[in-house]
């Protein structure tokens, strides 16, 4: 079980925060000298140098948008620079893209970004680059929508790269691209001109995820346990009926993998803070909205409390809680984790995930009245967050191009680099892994400057 540090507050972490930039700013120039666009995005890296791996092209965003975090956490012109010019060269065929369920990662943190940065004045962009990030945006939300599979009772969901009966944990992140499109004032147009809400869609998929992927230990099967996210939900398209759970890179469909749950976890703490924005009538209803926010922070808490208590004492999980390895790892979970272990990875990139995710949450709870929970929920977060700042975790090596170490990509496929002399993969870095470290720091240091960010600017407090 994490042991939360509740003396911590964002002004604490400002210190480690401002080391992580400068040597986040040393690792994007260093990719930036040596990536090879021919080759595809960078995704992981093998014995300290980002390489890509075939398999969908979903973090690319990470690349360009980690440039234009660390731009806008320290003014960095020449990172702008990158973020910017790549965003325009590269990304264009991610906002068309309609065979992923990734349209969160890429576009939300590319354009999204820019055009955060550009409405506060940080940059010198006309009306028209506006204008074409917000089309951007507008784009990216339909045609992740329209990736859909419709179920009875009014549920469907955004189908993974898998096929039509396939949904991902992952893509309640990729809820972003739907929520800043309606914000935009955008709605998919579908056959005979009819316009389908894309506020309709995002709140169909986070209840059918919300279903189905997450589990509160009511007796849906043997393995039970509040707050245990499956991977992947298999549907039979020929009457929408739920069949099973499933997992692409998880140890198996009954055991968690811990980055789904991150994923989880930050996906509905950043909806709850969108969704609590949004009018009632948008939703057809006040009951409507208050029903919605409830299923959003029943998800969040149960994975929350989940995340805590599976956990090693300081906050960084291994790749699965039934990995078989751990059975022969006395008293994992309590103690820190161990990422030179001999027998199961630790995922560093899940850890950054879930950091975001609890400091959310725990706003929010505090913001709409739950106080002691919402305090709980911070302290964990920011206890997760500054394990990560420090050594073993954040990269101090100038000939290592990776930020965040000790992450897992596919320990199923076995694509994660070991090391001569070494059991396990360890020691080397993700995008992702790297994109939310740098994103949760991002928060962390508005929070202590007095200001907060999210993807779609502030949120109004409470949840009326």
């Amino acid at each position: 079980m994490i042991r939360i540090d509740r003396s911590l507050t964002p002004r604490a972490l400002r210190r480690p925060i401002d080391r992580m930039w400068g040597l986040s700013g040393q690792k994007i120039q260093a990719i930036q000298r040596s990536w090879k666009p021919g080759k595809g995005a960078p995704v992981f890296t093998v014995a300290g140098r980002y390489t890509s791996r075939g398999w969908t092209e979903w973090t690319q965003g990470f690349q360009f948008g980690s440039a234009l975090l660390q731009f806008a956490a320290t003014g960095d012109a020449s990172a702008l620079a990158i973020g910017r010019d790549g965003t325009h060269r590269y990304m264009a065929s991610h906002v068309s893209h309609v065979g992923v369920h990734d349209h969160g990662f890429n576009n939300v943190s590319t354009y999204g970004m820019l055009r955060q940065l550009a409405i506060a004045g940080r940059l010198d962009a006309d009306g028209g680059e506006i204008a074409g990030y917000d089309l951007a945006l507008k784009v990216s939300g339909a045609v992740q929508a329209a990736r859909w599979t419709d179920l009875p009772d009014g549920l469907g969901y955004i189908y993974s790269f898998n096929g039509p009966h396939s949904l991902f944990a992952d893509t309640v992140r990729s809820l972003r691209s739907l929520a800043l499109a309606h914000q935009l004032g955008h709605v998919l147009m579908g056959e005979r001109d009819r316009r389908i809400s894309l506020l309709r869609r995002l709140a169909q998929h986070a209840e059918t995820t919300a279903r189905y992927a997450v589990y509160y230990g009511t007796g849906r099967d043997h393995y039970d346990l509040r707050g245990r996210v499956a991977h992947e939900s298999i549907f039979n398209l020929n009457d929408g009926s739920y069949r099973c759970p499933n997992s692409q890179q998880g140890y198996s469909p009954f055991t968690t993998w811990t980055r789904g749950l991150a994923w989880i976890l930050c996906g509905y703490a950043e909806q709850l803070e969108f969704l609590s924005t949004r009018a009632a009538l948008e939703y057809g209803s006040p009951a409507e909205k208050r029903r919605l926010l409830k299923l959003c922070l029943d998800a969040a808490r149960a994975t929350a409390e989940f995340y805590i208590e599976q956990t090693p004492t300081d906050g960084v999980p291994y790749w699965d809680t039934g990995a078989p390895g751990l059975a022969r790892l006395e008293n994992y979970r309590d103690k820190a984790a161990d990422p030179f272990n001999d027998e199961e990875p630790v995922d560093s990139s899940a850890a950054a995930i879930a950091a975001q995710g609890l400091i959310r949450l725990g706003r929010y709870m505090t913001d709409t009245g739950a106080s002691k929970e919402g305090r709980a929920y911070l302290g964990a977060g920011l206890t997760v967050l500054a394990r990560l700042l420090g050594e073993p975790y954040v990269s101090t090596d100038a000939r290592h191009q990776g930020l965040l170490l000790h992450s897992v990509y596919h320990r199923p496929n076995g694509w994660d680099h070991v090391p001569k002399g070494r059991r396990i993969p360890c020691g080397e870095a993700c995008m992702w892994g790297d994109y939310h470290l740098r994103e949760a720091a991002y928060l962390v240091q508005q929070m202590a400057d007095g200001n907060y960010y999210t993807f779609f600017g502030e949120p109004a407090p409470g949840a009326s």
